[in-house]
């Protein structure tokens, strides 16, 4: 195979989606090179900009650096502006290099269009990157600080006044995060909630127009008692820096304008020479091919392709992975040979987030509200990183949309949380060590040995003078109370009479020995288990009391312990220990532990090793 270049402009979903297929696909091809252009160094999760925007989460948490996503794979990053594409020479051409190609990918997406409304692009703030988002949040922060200071009331309540233009996905989803922020905004700057005015202005006569009406009058309900002002049938004719003016003559003062109005095709795609539809997107046909041009796809938001007549594919991230995935079976029918797979757009429904307690979907004709909804797109936001192979940004999206949120700011409201002090689990932490610690001991030195030598101070010598018989290390007697093994153990009835003594079950359910049975099969096998439980609980104990790998030390502690809760083993004066495991599973190591030094510093050298280190602009050659 002669070599072949494949140049994708874009990081976003698209982009992200066509290399991953063709990473996958050319694994182990040497004869085929892929690589991938954006202006930034990470991959932003667009949905939730508005997350960002109204500080429930902070602004790394939909960044993805690309080295973490692609290292390990064959894809080349290269951070850059591109500047020129050349079709005749197949050259795409940045500020700092060039780039021939064999076949080329464009997903550079889309941005605001202001469909020429005079002021917007001087005073409205636009939501549609992680600097929009960044920005606007800084604005809002300062701009209530400094009204909190105003006397003047006209200007105090001018400054208090946020207004959303649009009534899509993103300008919804963004009044939705400021009804739930304005509480701590009024509460950090000593005002009274009802102060800050929340605006909704729509041009069109409802809102939420590409949802069903059902779910959409369900939102506008919601947001109706919240106190959010909807103004509908109201184009905005003209923006200010300190007001707007609408298209009734009605002026409405406000320093902050978010303008979701409407998107548009990248505008750096205009001077690439290609054929142009609705809204400046660029025409392809089935294949994602673009009008005119061999070898040239176009995916995601940018590409305007009519699966029916005068119904273009929608710019959601569902088209934008599935015209990327085309694109890529395209490229790879063309370099493999074979058949081409025309476009055939499936889509799943749509969901809107409002704040982080409510939302609608309409998920296959399935109406969802309230909390069910937001649940739904938080796993529909898990099964992304499935997509984009990525367990590391599931591990963080997690953490930061379930574990470190405040004001009761996600579906959980605060039951979740971590942001407690986990130095108060430090007793508890000594205590379960302690245990693991002592339930060892007496398997390795003997029951009656550890009983006599701790029975007092002056007693302890007797550690030293050798391990008893009843010890697990030395004995050979099964002393696990199953039946299949005691059969073929003499003596086996009596020593387990001892140690497990009133059992919180008094039989194993039929399902655990059927386990048991397999992991133990023979009285060998059984002692040989024994002899590994006595340094297995010795560990345990002393990673709890030490604060090393706690969690993961707890995690096979409450898994021990429900084991032998089932086996018919565990007495309730030892159950303590279970509840108690999974309350230090909360991080508890990282405060007079270990792992306050330790994790930190694993995390770091394993995640450079497999992720590669993170660097604001790649150049990979």
């Amino acid at each position: 195979m002669d070599k072949k270049n494949i140049v994708i402009i874009g990081a976003g979903y698209a982009g992200v989606h066509a290399a991953k297929k063709l990473a996958k696909q050319y694994k182990k091809v040497d004869s085929v090179s892929i690589t991938l252009i954006d202006r930034h160094s990470y991959h932003t999760m667009m949905t939730e900009l508005h997350e960002v925007a109204a500080h429930r989460v902070e602004p790394d948490a939909i960044q993805y650096d690309l080295r973490r996503l692609f290292n390990r794979t064959k894809i080349n990053l290269v951070t850059d502006d591109v500047t020129y594409v050349d079709h005749e020479a197949k050259l795409v051409t940045t500020k700092h290099g060039s780039y021939p190609y064999d076949y080329l990918i464009l997903g550079m997406g889309a941005e605001p269009n202001d469909f020429g409304t005079p002021g917007v692009k001087d005073h409205a703030f636009t939501l549609w990157s992680w600097e929009d988002a960044v920005k606007l949040r800084e604005h809002i922060e300062k701009t209530v600080q400094k009204a909190a200071t105003i006397r003047d009331e006209s200007t105090r309540r001018a400054m208090l006044t946020f207004t959303v233009c649009g009534s899509g996905f993103t300008g919804i989803e963004m009044v939705g995060e400021l009804v739930e922020w304005k509480q701590r905004l009024a509460k950090v700057n000593k005002l009274d909630e009802d102060e800050i005015t929340l605006y909704v202005i729509e041009a069109a006569p409802t809102i939420l127009n590409t949802i069903d009406r059902k779910s959409a009058d369900k939102a506008e309900n919601y947001l109706t008692k919240k106190g959010v002002k909807i103004l509908k049938s109201s184009p905005i004719t003209e923006v200010k820096a300190e007001s707007i003016k609408l298209k009734s003559g009605e002026e409405i003062l406000t320093h902050t304008l978010i303008w979701t109005a409407g998107v548009q095709a990248n505008s750096e795609t205009k001077d690439y020479g290609m054929s142009t539809g609705h809204a400046g997107r660029l025409k392809v046909n089935k294949y994602m091919e673009a009008e005119g041009l061999k070898d040239v796809y176009v995916v995601g938001d940018l590409a305007y392709f009519e699966e029916n007549e005068g119904k273009p594919t929608p710019q959601i991230v569902e088209a934008a992975e599935q015209t990327a995935m085309t694109a890529a079976k395209s490229i790879i029918s063309e370099i493999n040979g074979g058949e081409k797979e025309p476009y055939k757009g499936k889509y799943h429904g749509n969901m809107v987030s409002i704040g982080a307690r409510y939302g609608v979907a309409n998920l296959s004709g399935i109406r969802l509200s309230g909390w069910f909804a937001n649940f739904m797109k938080h796993m529909v936001n898990l099964y992304y990183f499935f997509g984009i192979r990525s367990g590391y940004y599931m591990f963080q999206y997690i953490n930061h949309e379930f574990f470190h949120t405040k004001d009761k700011r996600n579906i959980f409201r605060n039951t979740s949380t971590r942001y407690g002090n986990v130095l108060w689990s430090f007793p508890l932490r000594l205590i379960v060590g302690w245990f693991w610690i002592e339930e060892a001991c007496a398997k390795l030195w003997g029951e009656e040995t550890w009983a006599e030598a701790t029975s007092s101070f002056s007693s302890l010598s007797k550690l030293f003078k050798g391990i008893g018989d009843d010890s697990w290390l030395k004995g050979t007697s099964v002393n696990m109370p199953f039946e299949w093994l005691q059969t073929a153990t003499s003596g086996a009835s009596e020593a387990a009479s001892g140690d497990w003594a009133t059992p919180i079950l008094s039989h194993m359910p039929g399902w655990f020995e059927w386990i048991m049975k397999i992991m133990l099969p023979t009285p060998d096998m059984a002692i040989f288990m024994q002899k590994m439980m006595v340094f297995i609980e010795l560990a345990i104990g002393l990673a709890i009391i030490f604060g090393l790998f706690t969690w993961l030390a707890n995690f096979a502690s409450a898994g021990f312990l429900l084991m032998f809760t089932f086996s018919a083993m565990l007495g309730w004066d030892k159950f303590w220990a279970l509840p108690a495991s999974i309350a230090l599973m909360n991080g508890s190591g990282r405060t007079l532990g270990l792992d306050y030094w330790v994790v930190p510093y694993i995390q770091n050298k394993l995640g450079h090793w497999w992720y590669g280190k993170e660097q604001s602009v790649y150049k990979d050659k």
